[in-house]
């Protein structure tokens, strides 16, 4: 099974920790995670995410910049996942704590098992 993500990659914690998690996912699974930022062209994820089984999009908060951007460019996620709907509180510019990393991670990966 191979997972397009899109992250909302945020300038807060939240944010920045959509983009972690995102790159954290494919190094522990080279080859099943492609991440992709909300900031590339609507014509650009629609092309990245295009051979992708499932896709996923980690918002960071529930303004769900991310999930804007994919149905802007006529998306529809089959994996939503919100980090603050998570537990993790958004801070403004506070670091990301590897914790919270582990916590999204583990998110997408239960998901995805769900989903399979």
């Amino acid at each position: 099974m191979t997972y397009a993500l899109v992250t909302c990659s945020g300038i807060s914690n939240t944010g920045k920790l959509t983009t972690q998690a995102g790159m954290l996912l494919m190094q522990r699974k080279p080859g099943m995670f492609l991440c992709m930022n909300c900031k590339q062209s609507a014509e650009s994820l629609r092309m990245d995410a295009g051979g992708a089984e499932r896709l996923i999009v980690l918002d960071g908060c529930t303004d769900c910049c991310a999930t804007k951007k994919l149905t802007s460019a006529g998306l529809v996620p089959d994996i939503h996942i919100i980090a603050t709907e998570l537990g993790i509180e958004k801070k403004g510019m506070a670091e990301v704590q590897y914790g919270e990393i582990e916590r999204l991670v583990c998110a997408v990966i239960d998901a995805g098992s769900k989903k399979s």
